[in-house]
């Protein structure tokens, strides 16, 4: 049960605390955060509303924390990586139970979601251990003009202190994947969850207390955006940030100074649809790319563009699997759950009602019942419809026909969004040629769009973000170059 044994301490009466210097604290302001389970509507957990003063304590602990675990060996701060991992792993069905109460996530999803984290880190212990275990010998009479005099030693050294800011969808994944990257390379870590998933990242973050990392190394504080959102984001002792979540993200990059940032903010991602596609294979990843977890993830598919002359019989066969999605709680392992909240529901809703004025064809009767959106397909999506263009984030697809793959290329980049996109064609020298054509960070051939498995490179153009994430990328990008020259009184060459 989630807050009950090795995780009691998290927990104070029917508050969660925050976590600063290795210890479960209650904040100063007397004020908590309601986090609403999706399905009933109701409270079902509050979290500590932290001040600008404990913000204040926490990034100096980070910075002081810092210091120290940058002098601690590779292997060491891998060893505490791997048995994060296997905490983490051991205890995946508390903190799955929290998935599901706060995010209406599946049950089963929601375990592998906290499997899935527990690999990430442990990849990332090992990547880490190869990557930063070795760097670079130059010589400089490689350039014109110069003789052999100076010895140039490259190494990659931490930024210092991180600030992870990861979305609701996947609030532990989505943690981990800043968090593990940003320990390995010898920086601290100050972690703001998301409201809806803070519970979650609560009991993660216990599991990296339990496997004894130093004291404030690691940090996790909770409260709301519009109190310490913007303190955090331009607080003068963050190195670097990694969002993972919404426009915000635009935001936060307009205010962050000059620090790096790791942004992913969020896709429209197309499906292209040449007239030589296997329609079954077609189909089946419109309904996993487009309605797993309700439609709630970055990468889902948010527009179907499909050669006209197919167009019909890909939509009667997604119709036709769209009939067998089960509709409930993620208690009962559903396939489409209540949306994460009553906003969401209304702006998804909003969307479908301007597709209906307009005159797109309902494949289904559209059906709500609070947050729960019954999964919907538009058929004969027009441009002038907002749907086109704007992420539904829920199980509502647009399927808009095309007469050319330039069409279909044309939209996709007439999208302010290009995170992933992908194309189904038994033509690999036309799928080469769209990919090449389309603006998207990642363009999947003959598949669904997806981010993973984690070790691969992710990362979307425009408005889709800055920089690129995946285990490799993610630990690069906390780190600097440092260089150490040794000048030569005269010229060295080895003869051999």
């Amino acid at each position: 049960m989630a807050g009950t044994g090795v995780f009691s301490d998290i927990l104070d009466g029917d508050v969660y605390k925050y976590y600063a210097d290795g210890e479960w604290k209650k904040s100063s302001s007397g004020k908590t955060v309601a986090i609403i389970n999706p399905t009933t509507r109701k409270t079902q957990y509050k979290v500590q509303a932290c001040t600008q003063e404990e913000v204040n304590k926490v990034m100096e602990s980070a910075k002081t924390a810092q210091k120290s675990w940058a002098k601690t060996p590779l292997w060491k701060r891998a060893e505490l990586l791997h048995k994060a991992a296997a905490v983490l792993k051991e205890h995946k069905a508390p903190i799955a139970e929290c998935l599901v109460k706060e995010i209406a996530k599946p049950a089963k999803d929601a375990i592998t979601e906290v499997v899935r984290s527990g690999d990430l880190i442990s990849y990332t212990a090992e990547e880490g251990v190869r990557i930063l275990g070795e760097g670079k010998f130059l010589v400089s009479d490689s350039f014109p003009g110069n003789q052999r005099t100076k010895y140039c030693l490259t190494s990659k050294i931490p930024l210092g202190v991180i600030l992870a800011i990861p979305p609701f969808n996947y609030p532990v994944n989505l943690a981990v994947s800043k968090i593990a990257p940003a320990l390995i390379a010898g920086n601290s870590l100050v972690l703001k969850p998301p409201t809806q998933g803070a519970v979650s990242a609560l009991h993660m973050v216990h599991c990296f207390h339990l496997a004894g990392f130093p004291k404030g190394l690691i940090s996790c504080v909770t409260g709301k955006g519009s109190e310490i959102g913007d303190f955090l984001t331009m607080h003068p002792g963050v190195n670097c940030i990694s969002f993972t979540g919404g426009d915000t993200g635009i935001a936060i990059s307009k205010k962050a100074g000059m620090i790096p940032l790791q942004m992913e903010l969020g896709g429209k991602d197309a499906c292209i649809v040449l007239e030589d596609a296997d329609l079954d294979l077609v189909a089946a990843n419109i309904i996993k790319g487009g309605f797993s977890y309700s439609g709630q993830r970055c990468t889902a598919v948010k527009v179907v563009l499909v050669m006209e002359s197919v167009a019909d019989v890909l939509v009667e066969k997604v119709k036709a699997k769209v009939a067998k999605l089960t509709v409930g709680a993620p208690e009962d392992d559903c396939d489409i759950t209540p949306v994460v909240s009553e906003s969401s529901a209304n702006f998804i809703e909003g969307l479908v009602k301007d597709a209906k004025e307009k005159g797109a064809t309902f494949c289904q009767e559209y059906k709500r019942d609070g947050n729960l959106i019954w999964p919907l397909l538009l058929d004969n999506v027009r441009p002038d419809m907002r749907i086109a263009w704007e992420e539904p984030f829920g199980p509502v697809l647009p399927v808009i026909r095309i007469n050319s793959i330039e069409e279909g290329i044309h939209h996709c980049n007439a999208s302010n969004f290009g995170l992933q996109g992908c194309v189904f064609t038994k033509d690999v020298n036309k799928a080469i040629l769209i990919s090449d054509a389309m603006e998207t960070g990642t363009v999947q051939i003959n598949s669904a769009p997806a981010r993973g498995p984690d070790h691969f490179p992710f990362q979307g153009l425009k408005d889709s973000g800055i920089g690129s994430q995946g285990v490799t990328n993610s630990i690069n990008m906390m780190t600097k170059i440092k260089s150490t020259v040794i000048n030569l009184p005269t010229p060295s060459y080895t003869m051999g």
